[in-house]
């Protein structure tokens, strides 16, 4: 489906058309006429499927054109025409970073929607970033982008008022109550009124999911778009060994002409910084994201990896959902994730925009178990590559982890395997109607035209929408 066959407004679609959009993923498709007709939703879709934009386009379509159109469930169930000057949006994220790239989505969505405004709203920044937070919320912004902990410090002030908020969106909500934010989410939730329009996304539907949803959503629609395997670009392959021989094997990789652009992913920040510093020791221009840093501290390291002015970023699973960059070329899982969704997450960000990559991943003894249920979802075992010269042989992988040989090295901590897969009809006069390219997720939002070019812009989607007819 194309978004010009969509009831979008037309400053929307200039805005598609602007960034070459045009077809839309199956998660848009499915979500956007059920968010425009005021429907709640819950949408079970893994990172890279375009779910920002499945809530984005939709929601500030409906803010274009002041509410819903009649005749929609919105219109008779839900608060027909939005107030301005208030709060009309709130969208949550588990992390900073995911906030910051949705903030950069939506300001890219509306480039022609100049009456609607939009702040994020997360911690960590020094008090001119809270001051400013405070002007955004008191003035009224359309669109909130919240971090839970945040969000909850300007409630308990007396900051903000959600009385009027039309729109509720919850992205990834599986991985905000992994971080223990469900009660947070669930006093946010009280001080919304009755009509809010709640969204749901999450990569994963576990039973809290489904009792979240049960609390927040009413006579919603339900949308999965089944978990993607990894892309075929991706060369994937493993090496099975014991603990102590990881940071081993990393000077191997390292050492290695043409790896570069790399994200070693670990899901324990001390083992970020202890890779950090065996690879400084090395020469290697690399830098370490994890929750100790302070928010200036990871805006500069993520600047710097994205600008490659470092090559090669150590990060714990905060960046491993959200982060769109396109060049990087090997992505080395230090440790195996607790399962398939984080794993697809994870090397889901080398081979992007038709880029080749690969994906590398040390398996100890106990992680075995873990890492063969990853290859039961993908359909097939990953190649296990040979240990470097002069470390001594690895466990057994086909004994499910019993050792080859009584070398007295198990490694790790015994940890346990916890496998967690348990319109509007008075529409404003707009422009054109047209877009055209191919629609990412909405993370790749960068570019529009400059002011000087928006009225040959319009020009343009005007004669293309007439050309179409």
């Amino acid at each position: 489906m194309y978004f010009e066959d969509l009831d979008l407004s037309y400053n929307i679609l200039d805005a598609l058309y602007d960034m070459r959009f045009e077809e839309c993923t199956p998660i848009q498709e499915q979500c956007i006429p059920h968010i425009l007709e005021g429907r709640d939703i819950l949408g079970i879709a893994q990172t890279g499927t375009g779910k920002t934009a499945a809530y984005l386009l939709p929601i500030l379509s409906l803010l274009d054109d002041g509410g819903y159109a009649p005749g929609t469930y919105g219109s008779t169930h839900r608060n027909a025409d939005f107030e301005r000057n208030v709060i009309n949006c709130v969208i949550m994220s588990p992390t900073r970073e995911l906030a910051q790239q949705i903030d950069q989505a939506a300001q890219g969505f509306s480039y022609y929607l100049d009456d609607i405004s939009g702040v994020p709203v997360y911690g960590g920044n020094d008090g001119n970033r809270y001051d400013q937070e405070l002007k955004a919320m008191r003035s009224g912004a359309d669109i909130l982008i919240a971090t839970p902990g945040r969000l909850i410090s300007h409630l308990q002030m007396g900051n903000l008022d959600l009385s009027h908020c039309s729109f509720f969106v919850l992205d990834e909500a599986d991985r905000m109550l992994d971080m223990g934010f469900s009660e947070d989410i669930k006093l946010i939730a009280k001080e919304l009124p009755e009509t809010c329009q709640t969204i749901m996304f999450s990569a994963t539907m576990p039973d809290k999911i489904e009792d979240l949803a049960k609390t927040l959503l009413n006579d919603h629609i339900e949308v999965k778009i089944a978990v993607s395997k990894p892309a075929e670009k991706i060369k994937q392959s493993a090496y099975v060994c014991y603990e102590p021989q990881k940071l081993n094997i990393i000077e191997h990789l390292f050492k290695q002409d043409g790896i570069d652009r790399v994200i070693v992913f670990s899901g324990k920040k001390t083992k970020v910084k202890d890779i950090t510093t065996k690879l400084k020791r090395m020469n290697v221009n690399c830098g370490a994201m994890h929750s100790d840093l302070s928010q200036a501290e990871r805006d500069e390291i993520m600047l710097r990896f994205k600008s490659g002015n470092i090559n090669v970023l150590v990060a714990t699973d905060i960046v491993a959902r959200g982060i769109d960059i396109d060049d990087i070329t090997t992505v080395i899982n230090y440790d195996v994730p607790h399962d398939a969704e984080d794993y697809v997450h994870r090397i889901g960000r080398t081979a992007r925009a038709q880029r080749d990559g690969s994906a590398i991943t040390l398996v100890s003894e106990d992680e075995i178990y873990l890492f063969k249920l990853i290859e039961k979802f993908l359909g097939h075992e990953v190649t296990k590559a040979p240990l470097p010269a002069g470390c001594k042989e690895g466990p057994d992988y086909a004994a499910g982890g019993k050792p080859a040989r009584n070398n007295g090295r198990t490694g790790g901590r015994g940890r346990h395997a916890n496998n967690r897969q348990k319109k509007h009809s008075n529409r404003k006069q707009g422009n054109g109607k047209k877009s055209n390219g191919k629609p990412q997720d909405a993370k790749r939002v960068s570019t529009a035209l400059p002011d000087n070019k928006k009225k040959q812009a319009s020009a343009k989607t005007q004669k293309r929408h007439e050309q179409h007819k």
